[in-house]
């Protein structure tokens, strides 16, 4: 289409149509400036282009405050401001919430530099050609002079400064002020927002994609009541200049008509304070307008709809008012020399709103008593529903039960901080170890006693502890008594002697080397605890598939093998919960899978292929428990140790049990137990090394008097790692 009407402008011969000769007309004269595409073409490519377009009018903008624009071309541009103000107007009005013109602060300062530059454009044509008549600035501003003053330049002059004066000491004042305090108001409630939607998202009631939207939300509004806090300074400042701007005009008019143009005093003052008076108006109306827009859009900053439905509702909610004012009209219409039509016409039309709007409220409540008595009817003649079974079935996998003092962690206060710590918590265990750990369900419990709290793992209790609210918690990392004043007490993870401290001695504890928790981290410490030690019961069926589901599409192939033809996912699942249960990391689950595929090869036996997959995962269990020289600290076990839990081994094939005399086994747990004690007095943490064939049942016994020690196979030793021998069992 561009071709072909390129062709055909080219094509039009000389002289037809206000063409020239081998110029094509209007045709030629858009090829010769933008080649082969027609000009509608280069019109709608420029239009799509909105950011010239808008960086174009803003240079326009600035070009007029520069150079100097004739009549007719200011009288549209006036025009153009007259429009675009009332167009704010109403899109302040028709808009429900402040948010759906947000872009209302970058409008204000266009429309104020615009107004500006339309002003200076003008005086510049009143000072310039004044002298010539009362339409040497153009006629808008002719016609808006003539109207006002109507022949008495006194008039406009008066009705001109009460216009300003409105404009600066009641509108611009007044959304200034608004706009400073919702502007600070919303700052200050950012946090507990914030908050708010953590401790919605901690409890399930809303998900991550609503908490991201929220968020987004607080800190538009944030942003947009911050901006406006400053953009109202361009109204203000706008008043100023206008008011500054007649000044000049009405003086320098006067001086210049005087002097330049011949003319008398009284000429020279009507000429030039009918000019100046229309100018200012032409000025300021718009100015006036926006004024209003902007207290408008600052005040509705509560509403949720749009203001004419927000006014109208809420006037008409309360008849009582509208007939109290029928009565006060009809009393002003019966007072002596008072004209009585306009306000009997005023109360009958108030008091016949005030008996419908009446009227129709007592049809509603009684329709709503009505429907209330037949739901309640209906309710008694039914069948009460029992709750669905599978309700009841119900279960929370984590849930954090806690005392009516303890509230305030989740509800407000200086200590909100459990919600996040939480949800801090889940993305940390996910990182650290692999494992999504579930939502925690927060609730209140009256029974349980004020500071109390409770944590319940499958509606079984795992864990409870009692806390300070508005104290600290200090404990002495050395073991030694805290030399402080406060309540001593039992940390409840651990069970460390500890102290309950005033917040005032917070940095004292701190100076002497005390560690210094608040109520929440204790919380959060202990869930994290009893979480790490309940990750294999927590890891479930749905819970396994999900994690491979998750895995990247390039290691969908190998699940496609591996299950179910190699292992059934429940059997995928048995050796995750084994990882876990030694606290190892399954986050490298590609690793696992190759691992569980190389070993399903040969041997259905989960114990087997968890060993298998151990000793897979070996670089990464040498660097977990490597100190902080990358060196492994190990305490080896006795060759006749390793030789008397191998014959006692009892079973066919891989179905092998444990069956050591219960005298023996006394004798192994208290050498082991001494060993580990003695080098925990000096600060080390080895780890227990076997050989890879009894290692699983030398950790069954180990992890019932020492759970958190860690028990390694020689497969298991990456042949890089750096090892140290602290002892022997």
């Amino acid at each position: 289409m561009a071709e072909e009407g390129s062709g055909q402008l080219d094509a039009a011969p000389a002289g037809a149509s206000g063409g020239g000769a081998g110029g094509g007309g209007m045709g030629g004269l858009f090829t010769r400036a933008f080649g082969a595409t027609s000009a509608r073409d280069r019109l709608v490519q420029a239009a799509s282009r909105g950011d010239l377009m808008f960086a174009a009018g803003v240079i326009m903008i600035l070009v007029v405050l520069i150079m100097p624009l004739p009549p007719w071309l200011l009288d549209i541009m006036l025009a153009l401001s007259i429009t675009l103000s009332v167009l704010i107007l109403m899109t302040t009005i028709f808009i429900e919430r402040p948010l759906e013109f947000n872009v209302f602060p970058v409008v204000l300062l266009i429309a104020t530099l615009f107004r500006l530059a339309l002003n200076l454009a003008s005086t510049r044509l009143i000072l310039s050609d004044g002298h010539k008549g009362t339409d040497a600035a153009g006629e808008v501003i002719e016609a808006f002079g003539g109207f006002i003053m109507g022949g008495n330049f006194v008039i406009g002059v008066i009705v001109f400064a009460i216009l300003i004066l409105v404009n600066f000491m009641v509108i611009t004042k007044g959304s200034t002020r608004i706009a400073e305090v919702t502007a600070r108001f919303t700052l200050d409630a950012m946090p507990g927002k914030q908050m708010a939607i953590d401790a919605d998202l901690s409890s399930g009631l809303i998900d991550e994609q609503q908490a991201r939207q929220r968020r987004t939300d607080i800190q538009k509004e944030s942003d947009f009541f911050g901006a406006m806090d400053g953009a109202s300074k361009f109204v203000r400042g706008d008043a100023i200049a206008g008011l500054i701007i007649t000044a000049i005009n009405v003086i320098g008019g006067i001086i210049i008509g005087m002097v330049q143009g011949d003319l008398s005093f009284a000429k020279a003052a009507d000429t030039y304070t009918r000019l100046t008076v229309g100018d200012g108006l032409v000025s300021q109306i718009p100015a006036l307008i926006i004024s209003v827009a902007a207290g408008i859009m600052v005040s509705k900053g509560g509403l949720t709809e749009s203001t004419e439905k927000a006014l109208i509702g809420q006037f008409t909610n309360y008849p009582k008012a509208l007939g109290m004012s029928a009565a006060l009209a009809v009393a002003l219409a019966l007072l002596p020399g008072t004209p009585a039509l306009p306000f009997l016409m005023l109360a009958g039309i108030t008091g016949g709103a005030a008996w419908w709007l009446g009227r129709r409220q007592n049809e509603v409540v009684e329709e709503a008593a009505q429907d209330i008595q037949r739901k309640d009817k209906a309710a008694a003649e039914a069948p009460v529903a029992e709750e669905p079974i599978s309700e009841a079935l119900r279960m929370d996998m984590i849930r954090l039960e806690l005392g009516y003092g303890l509230l305030a962690m989740i509800n407000g206060g200086p200590n909100q901080r459990l919600t996040d710590q939480i949800k801090a918590l889940r993305r940390a265990l996910a990182v650290e170890t692999g494992f999504i750990m579930p939502s925690v369900r927060i609730q209140d419990n009256m029974q349980l006693p004020a500071n109390s709290y409770a944590i319940f793992i499958k509606e079984v209790q795992s864990g409870k502890g009692d806390l300070r609210p508005n104290m600290l918690l200090v404990m002495d990392p050395r073991g030694e008594e805290i030399g402080l004043p406060g309540e001593k007490t039992r940390e409840p993870t651990f069970g460390l002697p500890a102290l309950w401290l005033d917040p005032a001695n917070r940095e004292e504890a701190l100076f002497r080397g005390y560690t210094v928790v608040d109520p929440p981290t204790v919380i959060t410490t202990h869930l994290t605890e009893v979480v790490r030690e309940n990750m294999p019961d927590l890891l479930s069926y749905a819970d396994t598939q999900r994690l491979l589901d998750d895995l990247d599409r390039e290691h969908q192939k190998l699940v496609a093998d591996l299950i179910p033809g190699m292992i059934s996912l429940g059997g995928v699942q048995r050796v995750l919960q084994n990882l876990l249960a030694e606290r190892v990391s399954i986050r490298d689950l590609p690793s696992i899978l190759e691992g569980i595929s190389e070993a399903a090869g040969a041997s259905r036996n989960i114990t087997t292929i968890t060993e298998h997959v151990r000793a897979r995962l070996a670089r990464q269990l040498s660097d977990t428990y490597s100190d902080e020289n990358g060196v492994i600290p190990i305490v080896t076990l006795a060759p006749e140790w390793e030789q008397a839990f191998a014959e006692s081994l009892v079973g066919q094939g891989e179905d092998k049990q444990l069956a050591m005399n219960p005298s023996r086994l006394q004798q192994f747990i208290v050498s082991v137990r001494q060993t580990f004690e003695r080098l925990a007095m000096q600060g080390e943490t080895p780890v227990l090394l076997c050989s890879p064939m009894i290692r699983p049942y030398v950790r069954s016994i180990v992890e019932r008097f020492r759970p958190l020690t860690p028990v390694m196979s020689q497969n298991e030793i990456h042949p890089k790692a750096k090892i140290r021998t602290l002892g022997q069992i």
